[in-house]
């Protein structure tokens, strides 16, 4: 199954797009899928990381320092 959808790209990314496009043979949807479909899983995974210093910031979840993870692990020496 695929997924119609619509974005709004800068002049100067919209002509990056047809360039390679007609260059190519390839389509315009050809590029766009590619770049999603490469980068899709960094972008999510750089705004969970985001989010998740968000947090600590706002003091929703705990750090726990070098010291803490030994005792926890029973690493201590």
């Amino acid at each position: 199954m695929t997924v119609t959808a619509s974005v709004n790209l800068s002049h100067e990314i919209g002509a990056k797009l047809e360039r390679s496009a007609a260059r190519t043979g390839r389509s315009k949807s050809y590029y766009l899928r590619e770049a999603v479909e490469t980068h899709i899983d960094q972008l999510v995974r750089d705004y969970e990381i985001l989010e998740g210093a968000q947090n600590v910031r706002a003091g929703r979840e705990r750090t726990h320092s070098l010291a803490e993870v030994e005792d926890i692990l029973d690493l201590g020496a």
